[in-house]
Order: C-alpha cells, then sequence, then structure tokens
C-alpha cells in the first residue's frame, strides 16, 4: 500500500550503514515513521532537518510494516533560524514535544496547520507568545487542555469577573482551571501565574512568556509526560532555559508541590 500527504520532519536518526529512519507528523496520517534508504547521504541530509515540510509518500506491503518514504523538501524552516539560536531553539522544543507525545497513525489535521503556523510565526516579533498558545494547543489536543475560562473556585466566568473589577489571575496546578485573584490570594504560593496576554489583557513580553512556559511546561511534565512515564525532552528544556538567560530572567527551578485544595 502506499500514500502522499504533507509531513513535517520531527526527527531523523541513523539506521543501518546508510539508511535513516524518519519521524514525521503528517497532515492526514498523524505521527509516522519509515525508512529513506541513503538517508545518511549529504544529498538528503539537508532535507532531514527537524521542522522541514516535506512532500512524503509512504510505502509497504502491509499497513502495519515499518514502510519506506521518498521525501522531497517543500520548505526548510530550519535553515533561516541558523544565526538566530533563540528561535532555533523553540522550533527543535515544538518537534520533540510533537515526537515524545503523539500516538503513531492519529491523525491530527487542526495540529499540523497549527504547528506550520507557528513556524512561519518564528519571523515574527511575537514568536514566544504564539509558541506558548501552541505549547496550550498541543495540551488540549492530547487530552489535557486548560480551563481559562471561569474561576475554579466560584464557577463565575471572565466575563463575571470583569463586570466586578475581579479578574483571573492564576491557574490551579491540579486541575488546570483558572483561579479569580481575590480567591487566589491565600493560596498563591502554591498556584501558577496565569500570564495577562493569554487572556488578551496585555501585549506579553519576556516575563509574561516565562510565566505561560512555566505554567505549561506543569501540564506537559506532571501530566502529558508522567502519564506515558517519560521526562519532558532536553529540547524543551534547553529552550526555557536559553529564553530565560538572554532576557535577564531567573529559569524556574521548580514548580508548585500542589494545588489549593479547593482549587
Amino acid at each position: 500500500m502506499d500514500w502522499n500527504d504533507q509531513a513535517i520532519l520531527l526527527s531523523a536518526r541513523p539506521y543501518g550503514e546508510t539508511a535513516a529512519l524518519a519521524l514525521v507528523l503528517t497532515r492526514e496520517h498523524g505521527r509516522h515513521a519509515g525508512l529513506v534508504h541513503g538517508g545518511q547521504s549529504a544529498r538528503l541530509r539537508a532535507s532531514l532537518e527537524p521542522g522541514n515540510l516535506l512532500a512524503a509518500g509512504w510505502r509497504a506491503r502491509l499497513a502495519d510494516q515499518l514502510g519506506t518514504w521518498s521525501l522531497e523538501l517543500e520548505r526548510a524552516y530550519a535553515a533561516p533560524l541558523l544565526d538566530d539560536p533563540l528561535r532555533l531553539a523553540c522550533l527543535a522544543s515544538a518537534c520533540a514535544l510533537l515526537d515524545g507525545l503523539l500516538a503513531d497513525r492519529e491523525p491530527h489535521p487542526g495540529l499540523f496547520d497549527a504547528t506550520l503556523a507557528l513556524f512561519e510565526a518564528l519571523s515574527s516579533e511575537v514568536w514566544a507568545e504564539i509558541y506558548v498558545r501552541w505549547e496550550i494547543g498541543l495540551l488540549d489536543e492530547i487530552g489535557f487542555g486548560l480551563d481559562l475560562s471561569r474561576c475554579a473556585v466560584s464557577g463565575q466566568t471572565a466575563a463575571d469577573l470583569f463586570a466586578g473589577n475581579d479578574g483571573l489571575s492564576h491557574v490551579s496546578p491540579r486541575t488546570g482551571r483558572a483561579v479569580s485573584i481575590s480567591a487566589a490570594e491565600p493560596y498563591k504560593e502554591k498556584l501558577l501565574v496565569l500570564p495577562p496576554f493569554l487572556l488578551g489583557l496585555s501585549d506579553g513580553g519576556p516575563a509574561e512568556v516565562m510565566q505561560g512556559l512555566l505554567l505549561t511546561g506543569h501540564f506537559l511534565e506532571r501530566s502529558a509526560f508522567a502519564q506515558r512515564h517519560a521526562e519532558v525532552p532536553a529540547a524543551r528544556i534547553r529552550f526555557v532555559e536559553r529564553y530565560a538567560r538572554m532576557n535577564g530572567l531567573s529559569s524556574p527551578t521548580s514548580l508548585p508541590s500542589a494545588g489549593a485544595q479547593n482549587a
């Protein structure tokens, strides 16, 4: 059997003497593996960079076999970022998260499109804020979505809270639900900060991006990867550390140990 699809290369490693094992995210066929004959050659290595958009053809005798790829480069997203290590680290983090969290051969067309939109946005001034939103979307796609629409304690919606001069300011690390300023006050040190840009209340900026990365990082580590008995990819950790360092911020070394019991 065989099929053709668009694909984002997530990872590639040597396989045997000359081939490469390529893992990609395809638009209609999900995360998929296959062999690239001659994938270790100089001619093909440039195409097998994480983040590259490829025209992919997969072929195997049976559907459950590993199969082989024919890959043609459509757009190299990593190459223009070689002189920008921070944005390149962001791209690598996204690819590593997709590689580590998505089940094989389950389509995620919306996530595929969102990832391409993220790669396009890496040339913009708000790429880091978009990346945080992308991680929130990834969590939602794999079943660990955050509820930032209402207070976990009072049940009031964001609109209700704003009308009463209150607002959403934190997130429960236990439930992933937002908490209002007044409800969060007794438990602030046990809650995760909800950066205002995620509510459309500011333009973001490095400090708020770090708050967002801590927020999503908690649920990536304690929910998504913990369920798979795996560690958060080193590429994601390196990106967060580099982002903090290059923006003069302290990189968080610990997360809240528990949420407020009523949050």
